[in-house]
């Protein structure tokens, strides 16, 4: 009635009459429950003098009978929340609430309910409130007092941040609010089992935290805390305690500190020392970074820079010494230290390094041990890479600066030490020193290129040789000009020379100039010097005899994929990459596929499935990141090619004959294994970017894939086409290439010599139609379905599933601009594997398996979620699995079986009898791919329920000392894994 406006809250007041005015305090109470409920729906629609009239009327009833005061807060809680309440009036039930009510003494809901009042008056009548002055922090100091539960406690610890953060006068009640909130530190609490509300630990922790670490007014009190938690044995309290030290140093300065700073350190620098604990050690010096900012940022006069020079002082004079002692013992404890000290601000890391970074190189020079060097070079490390934060700066009197001679000497030294250990630290060392700009002279830097390129070419140690060309890459950019200078002349002389020494010698430097180029080429610059470099090298492979071209164009065009990836970011690089690399490799494929270059060993070397396979990458790197404009420019050009036999366009365009890979004739057969190159370049063009001549393409590709003999073409030309058909826009033009090449698949499927290929169409075309959400998917789907009951194609069809599933390296994924909708793997789930089941449960034995197989290989590619909420009604079936002979199937299901024995263990103890004799059996395939998976699965048993597991451990633990003697190491060394974690099973504590 209220809310519809047939009566007024006062009318109703005065219907509730004989409730209100009962001598019964039961009565009363329910009386007041109505009214307060009503309050609570409808204290929006209330006016202001009905406000006034509550207020005094409930203000008053707090001095009723305790049964009474939960429904008068509740009334109180709904006029809170008013938006016409008059001024003076929420000071005046906050005064009444903190005289006449034990909040304390209250249930937990009633007590919140308090909290609840307070925070509303606090969010809207801040002014009203901040006139009582102290007298309200004092008041909310009574009401909290003894709060123990977490419910309330957040509210609470809220509450407390807003009186700090929104200035709310303390008085003289600073120590009070510090310990009526303090005396919660360190948080311990455990939830509940099944806790309906969610509280953890953690959130209590960082509530907490924000109230200690709130206002430099509670340091005096808070420091000495938590000095004396750190000094605990408890390890959650040390950890609570650093975190929370962190976090005030960034509100706190020099006068709240200065104190407490000998004890602080004197804490922190023990655990450091003494610790066995990782986090301990890292919140330790998270914490002196901390103390260290805070005291940077507070000088800002002499007496202040005294106070951060005593502090550092400390902390050199009680590490310093360490760096010397021949043990060594305290050297990275130390070293830690005092990095995380220096890394706090420019003026620390000038006052340590000042003192630290002489001694280290002095220390290098006097130990002679390559470990010990590696040690003393690894803290020179540390504090370089620190100065990398604050960026070189030339300056007379820097520290870094005046030793500029004696750091690259040391680094050199290491680069020329025998040990790898060393070498990989020297390098590092010399990637952050080329970081800092202006620290290398040009002589240093020339030598960092002739250490880098004997390095990466000719250590024996393939560790070095990798980090060199790291490094090389990381400098290149920096110094472009030198490494295009320097480093890619010597490498073109290297990778050119012949030189009299054993063929894997030669070749093994040949791979690695290979690499060197490539690594350093991350620069424009320098890829325009690397490229030429690299492509010469290829057609110099390409018109070379020796049996080894095949793998020697494969590396060259590993290199070029490497540039390409590098060039992508840049638009520039990429562009020239672009139009140098790929009509330059389409131009030697080209030649290579002319009839009479077929009869010589170069052209079948270049037409190797390999070395296409190797371009097709190459091709494809080089296109995904083009512009639409340039990638239009580019398509104008590379379709007419294949179309028209139009090479105009290429590099050496004079060949003996036309191009013409769609052509018919047994002479064509090298040209149209191209189209692998075509699949490269159009599979990768932006969506957005016009293909010419695309239909006519289109029935080409169709045609070729359906026809050719040769199964690495005929699969590329079907990849091609499907690349094409997902990005086609839809409409009448789609549905009619669709359609054909239905009709196509439908009538080679049926009988002939070519079903296989048909099979690869159809594979293909469903996957590009299944992640685009094209409605024919479902259609071929079920072609393919009804394939795994054909004995002849049904074990490939099975396989196909794998396909559907699984991420594309060449086409059909993301990076190369294909139409892939989210959740397309959760959809083809849902869609076909109950098909795929009933399939199973109808079909013959002979082509059961076929079944097994695709089933398992789509819960193979599933997210595991969504596996572990389908698990009930298909683990029969994955058992079942387990059973069959065909390895395939053995491994696909053992590998989906495997995570839901760690994520589902409830639902997998169900069926531990059927498990363990499974995976026993498995133990000993003759496939060792198979045993290895069976013994990962009877290890992750062990995460079942151990009353599940004692059953069965003694007969498990029989079983896997077969193994143990198994001829391949791999297969003992999971049985060695397995057999441990079973001989545990039931210990105490496990």
């Amino acid at each position: 009635g209220v809310k519809d406006g047939r009566w007024t809250v006062l009318q109703l007041v005065e219907a509730l009459g004989f409730c209100l005015e009962n001598t019964d305090p039961r009565m009363r109470g329910r009386g007041i429950q109505l009214l307060s409920q009503v309050l609570l729906q409808c204290y929006s629609l209330l006016q202001e003098k009905e406000v006034l009239h509550l207020v005094l009327f409930y203000e008053s009833r707090l001095q009723d009978h305790h049964l009474v005061i939960p429904s008068v807060l509740q009334g109180l809680r709904a006029l809170s929340m008013c938006e016409v309440l008059s001024s003076g009036l929420a000071v005046s039930v906050l005064k009444a609430i903190f005289q006449e009510v034990h909040v304390q003494s209250l249930m937990q809901l009633d007590r919140h309910t308090v909290y609840s009042i307070i925070t509303n008056f606090m969010n809207t009548r801040e002014e009203e409130l901040k006139g009582l002055g102290a007298n309200f922090t004092f008041g909310f100091i009574q009401v909290m007092d003894g709060e123990k539960d977490p419910r309330n406690l957040l509210v609470a610890f809220q509450i407390v941040r807003d009186l700090i953060a929104k200035d709310y006068a303390l008085g003289p009640f600073v120590e009070e609010l510090f310990e009526v909130t303090s005396c919660y530190f360190p948080v311990d609490f455990t939830p509940p089992p099944n806790d309906p509300h969610g509280i953890q630990r953690e959130d209590l922790i960082l509530s907490l935290r924000a109230v200690l670490a709130s206002t430099p007014q509670f340091a005096e009190f808070l420091l000495p805390l938590l000095i004396e938690k750190l000094d605990s044995e408890l390890q959650s309290a040390k950890l609570d305690s650093l975190q929370t030290l962190t976090a005030c140093c960034a509100i706190y300065g020099q006068k709240e500190l200065q104190e407490f700073l000998p004890s602080l350190w004197s804490s922190l620098r023990r655990e450091v020392f003494q610790t066995a604990s990782e986090k301990i050690e890292t919140e330790c010096l998270a914490a002196l970074h901390a103390l260290s900012a805070c005291l940077s940022r507070s000088v800002l006069s002499s007496d202040s820079e005294d106070v951060l020079d005593s502090f550092l002082s400390s902390i050199l004079q009680d590490c310093r010494h360490h760096l010397c002692e021949p043990d060594m013992k305290l050297v990275w404890p130390s070293a830690k230290l005092l990095q995380a000290a220096a890394g706090a601000s420019l003026r620390t890391y000038d006052r340590i390094t000042r003192s630290v970074l002489p001694l280290l190189l002095e220390q290098y020079t006097k130990h002679t041990q390559s470990s010990q060097r590696r040690t003393i070079l690894e803290m020179l490390l540390g504090f370089l890479e620190l100065q990398q934060k604050w960026g070189y700066v030339e300056e007379d009197e820097s520290t870094l600066l005046l030793l500029q001679a004696p750091v690259c000497s040391v680094v050199f030294s290491a680069l020329l030490d025998p040990s790898v250990q060393l070498q990989l630290v020297g390098i590092k060392t010399l990637t952050v020193l080329g970081s800092l700009q202006g620290f290398l002279s040009s002589s240093d830097l020339e030598l960092v290129v002739d250490h880098l390129i004997r390095l990466a070419l000719h250590e024996e140690d393939s560790q070095s040789s990798e980090a060199a060309m790291e490094a090389a890459g990381s400098l290149a950019p920096t110094y472009p000009k030198v490494f295009s200078g320097r480093m890619v002349p010597r490498l073109e002389e290297e990778l050119h020379s012949e030189r009299e020494e054993s063929y894997h010698n030669h070749h093994s430097l040949q791979q690695r100039c290979l690499q060197a180029l490539a690594a350093v080429s991350a620069h424009t610059s320098i890829v325009r010097e690397t490229v030429p470099v690299l492509l010469q090298h290829l057609q110099k492979v390409q018109k070379g005899t020796e049996a080894r071209n095949t793998q020697d164009m494969v590396s060259v065009c590993q290199s070029l994929h490497r540039v390409a990836l590098q060039c992508q970011q840049d638009a520039e690089g990429c562009w020239y990459f672009h139009q140098t690399v790929v009509p330059c490799l389409l131009a030697m494929a080209v030649q290579a596929a002319m009839p009479e270059s077929m009869h010589a060993l170069p052209g079948k070397a270049l037409l190797e499935e390999e070395v296409l396979a190797a371009m097709i990458p190459v091709i494809s790197a080089a296109t995904t990141h083009l512009s639409p404009e340039l990638a239009a420019q580019s398509v104008s050009h590379v379709v007419p090619l294949f179309l028209d036999g139009e090479v105009s366009f290429l590099p050496q365009n004079s060949f003996p004959c036309s191009f013409q890979p769609f052509g018919d004739g047994e002479c064509l057969e090298a040209q149209r294994c191209l189209v692998a190159l075509l699949m490269a370049f159009v599979c990768s063009l932006p969506r957005d970017v016009a293909i010419p001549q695309q239909e006519r393409l289109l029935r080409e590709l169709l045609a070729l894939s359906c026809s050719c003999s040769c199964p690495f073409t005929a699969t590329t030309a079907a990849k091609c086409f499907a690349g094409l058909v997902n990005k086609h826009p839809a409409g009448q033009q789609l549905d009619e290439i669709l359609q054909l090449a239905v009709n196509r698949m439908e009538s080679s499927l049926v009988q002939g010599p070519l079903r296989m290929q048909a099979l690869t169409l159809l594979l293909w075309v469903t996957k590009a139609l299944v992640l685009r959400y094209h409605p024919l998917s479902s259609c071929l789907t079920d072609k393919l379905l009804g394939l795994l009951g054909d004995t002849e194609l049904g074990p490939a069809a099975a396989d196909g599933f794998s396909l559907l599933m699984a991420e594309s390296p060449d086409v059909l994924h993301k990076s190369c601009h294909a139409d892939v909708r989210i959740m397309f793997r959760q959809r083809f789930f849902t869609d076909n594997v109950p098909k795929l089941v009933q399939g199973f449960h109808g079909a013959g034995p002979d082509v059961k398996a076929n079944y097994l197989k695709g089933l398992s290989h789509v819960l193979n590619h599933l997210p595991k979620p969504v596996l572990v909420t389908e698990l009930p009604t298909l683990l029969s079936l994955l058992l079942e699995a387990l059973s069959c002979s065909d390895r395939v199937v053995q491994l696909s299901t053992l590998s989906c079986l495997h995570p839901l024995l760690l994520e589902a263990p409830q639902i997998m103890s169900l069926h531990v009898d059927t498990l363990v004799t499974k995976f026993l059996n498995l133990t000993s395939s003759p496939t060792m791919a198979v045993r290895i998976a069976a013994l990962r699965c009877a290890h992750a048993l062990t995460s079942l329920p151990t009353t599940v597991l004692l059953p069965y451990k003694g007969r498990v633990i029989r079983a896997l000392a077969k193994p143990l003697d198994d001829k391949k190491r791999l297969v003992r060394k999971e049985a060695v894994a397995a057999r441990g974690e079973w001989f545990l099973v039931g210990s105490p504590g496990r």
